[in-house]
């Protein structure tokens, strides 16, 4: 008899970008509170996530990605880590279901610092979890994240659990470090900077030949809400005008030049097209493809 399964296959998918791969790796997922989401009354946002057949209160998926061009790897984001949910941090068992090392990883290029981005970045004793990688990211995060006075703004939890966590995750790489503005930040690789969910918000274009695919890192948290309400806002984000502004100009621009785009909150593998509908959008999970 065959044997019953008691976990599932690994969450690993590749994608061809011209001469670029792309390969989404899943860390899991987070289940969270309703009451984070902003601008909507609680009883719609959860009648909406029930008509989507989705549970309630809200699961997150936690989507990272790794790139292989010009014969080196990084790695966009680096998932939860161990502390936050026993959902999460399944990025370093993906990775090596993939038959990549963490040693192998050239350079790590965050969208934010968020944990649930950056968590994964050392250990609980603040070992650098990836010991040849590159820390890249906006100027700008990484001012914020290290701004005494900004620290002292947030409560309590936000002190702890994001500022402190930030700067703690980022200590081991504080020697092999690099910011960014815009422009390559690595071969076939163009920083986007999204700014609103905190202010160094980064998005990434993947472009080789014909073929380009956009990480839009948190443009949403929880898509079959903010999809069609980009009003909506998240309470971790830092500007949540500018998030919202953000949001309304990457659906445009995504949506009238049909770009591919991938997303940490997408459900895995995070890849999707966006259409106009109306006068809103409607997100189209692009097909599973065994062709690489």
């Amino acid at each position: 008899m065959a044997r019953i399964p008691e976990k599932q296959v690994p969450g690993v998918y590749h994608r061809r970008i011209g001469d670029i791969t792309v390969t989404a790796l899943s860390d899991g997922y987070l289940d969270g509170s309703m009451a984070v989401i902003q601008n909507i009354a609680p009883e719609e946002a959860a009648g909406m996530l029930r008509a989507a057949f989705r549970p309630v209160p809200r699961r997150t998926a936690v989507n990272t990605f790794l790139i292989q061009s010009a014969g080196k790897v990084a790695l966009v984001d680096t998932g939860c880590g161990t502390a936050m949910a026993a959902t999460g941090g399944r990025l370093f068992e993906n990775l090596a279901a993939m038959g990549v090392a963490p040693a192998e990883v050239d350079a790590v290029l965050l969208t934010h610092m968020h944990p649930d981005h950056s968590n994964g970045l050392a250990d609980a004793a603040g070992g650098c979890l990836f010991p040849n990688a590159e820390l890249v990211l906006h100027a700008a995060e990484l001012a914020h994240w290290h701004d005494d006075a900004a620290m002292a703004r947030a409560d309590e939890t936000g002190r702890q659990r994001n500022f402190q966590a930030a700067r703690d995750q980022a200590a081991p790489y504080r020697d092999r470090t690099r910011t960014f503005r815009d422009g390559e930040v690595f071969p076939g690789v163009t920083a986007m900077p999204f700014p609103g969910h905190t202010p160094g918000h980064t998005g990434y274009m993947i472009a080789s030949g014909q073929d380009s695919l956009l990480i839009w890192g948190d443009i949403v948290h929880v898509p079959e809400i903010q999809v069609p309400r980009p009003e909506v806002c998240m309470a971790f984000d830092v500007d949540p005008a500018q998030a919202e502004a953000t949001r309304r100009r990457v659906f445009d621009m995504v949506a009238s030049d049909g770009q591919a785009i991938a997303g940490m909150h997408l459900h895995f593998p995070g890849q999707a097209h966006l259409l106009r509908q109306g006068q809103g959008y409607m997100l189209l999970q692009d097909a599973w493809s065994m062709a690489l």
